[in-house]
């Protein structure tokens, strides 16, 4: 299923995976969060409610890949880099990551979810 991501007010469209962690995304829309800065590759967000899923360690995380860190951490990851043995549950990814580096800029970010009519 795709869905309209908005990254402080520049538009990405995202596929979401048939995962535990993709259903719970999606139950949630439309969702609006505030994600912070981390390592200059990432924006994450801690949402105060659980994913469901099963964690995987992928090698390389990619630009656009959405994961779930732990039990209720939502992160946008806007740089390829090798993953260093950290485990996510799989949400989906921004289908053309184009420009989202720039989008998410430095600092916080705000970061619209919502269904595509």
């Amino acid at each position: 299923m795709q869905i309209s991501v908005t990254v402080n007010d520049v538009p990405f469209t995202a596929t979401i995976e048939n995962t535990a962690a993709g259903q719970e995304l999606l139950a949630r829309l439309p969702l609006t969060l505030t994600m912070e800065e981390l390592h200059g590759n990432e924006k994450y967000c801690y949402t105060g409610q659980g994913f469901g899923g099963e964690s995987f360690v992928p090698e390389t995380i990619e630009a656009g890949d959405l994961l779930v860190f732990g039990s209720d951490c939502l992160v946008l990851f806007y740089e390829t880099f090798a993953n260093d043995g950290w485990s996510y549950a799989r949400v989906g990814k921004i289908d053309d990551p184009a420009g989202l580096a720039d989008a998410c800029g430095a600092g916080s970010s705000t970061v619209a979810f919502e269904p595509i009519a």
